[in-house]
């Protein structure tokens, strides 16, 4: 468990709704969302450990850092929030979203799920190869790239695989530093995502609704994640944003955030 203290953005007032960020990411990718949201909910997005302005990457002796240890960190934010409340995740922030409605399913009214990467449900499920060897693969040549020192290469191998070749050479130069150090814990988040022990099975229990929402242009290892989730959890409700990425909620606000406020509002 960790004793570290959240930063989380707030707005708004009314029903409870969290926020949950990607990796490379901070709650600010959500501020958006916040708007849009904040007439009628009262909404929190909390930073990650080491994102944003949450607290450093713990360094663990006794075992790696864990997505329950995530959970743990935003359970302020959660208990601000209330009870029920709403929770949103994207990608890791999905992940970890999903860890939290099955550790406390009685506090969670609707789930949104965008790409969540839960790479263990796949490897369970598929002996390897598998969907999620490419996203294995990014992180094996991020990590390769970090021991040598060169955090730019081990964000460019990150990032190019997530949002397509170019895409970190495309980022501007103001960007680049904090997500070169978001990166430099790219193995943590694998070992994190890869090492959940939560069985797919277990989802079946959730019995809330649940909006999945996916981007066509996506890549397979969050496709397969998807899928999974998609044949196993009883009141979900799938969307395919056509021509989305991975990256959906960063790249295209608009159109994922106009999907979250209608799923909330129906």
């Amino acid at each position: 468990m960790t004793d570290a203290t959240p930063f989380f953005r707030e707005a708004g007032a009314g029903p409870g709704v969290v926020c949950l960020h990607a990796n490379a990411s901070s709650s600010s990718q959500w501020r958006a969302l916040m708007e849009l949201l904040a007439p009628r909910h009262h909404v929190l997005a909390p930073d990650s450990h080491g994102a944003g302005k949450g607290p450093p990457w713990p360094q663990r002796l006794d075992r790696p850092l864990a997505l329950r240890d995530e959970v743990a960190l935003v359970e302020p934010v959660l208990a601000r929030a209330g009870t029920p409340l709403d929770l949103v995740g994207h990608s890791y922030g999905a992940a970890v979203a999903l860890v939290a409605a099955l550790q406390q399913p009685a506090r969670v009214r609707r789930l949104v799920l965008y790409e969540p990467t839960l790479f263990a449900l796949v490897d369970a499920d598929s002996p390897r190869p598998n969907d999620a060897d490419g996203i294995r693969d990014a992180v094996a040549r991020a990590g390769v790239a970090l021991d040598a020192g060169d955090g730019d290469a081990a964000a460019a191998h990150f990032i190019d695989y997530w949002m397509g070749p170019g895409a970190w050479a495309a980022t501007p130069e103001a960007r680049r530093p904090a997500i070169v150090a978001a990166v430099a814990h790219v193995r943590g988040w694998s070992q994190a995502l890869f090492g959940e022990p939560t069985p797919l099975a277990a989802c079946a229990a959730l019995r809330m609704p649940v909006l999945l929402l996916q981007g066509s242009a996506t890549t397979a290892s969050a496709r397969a994640v998807v899928q999974r989730l998609a044949r196993t959890l009883p009141q979900v409700q799938l969307q395919v944003l056509e021509g989305l990425g991975h990256m959906g909620p960063v790249t295209h606000p608009e159109r994922v955030n106009a999907a979250i406020a209608a799923f909330l509002a129906a």
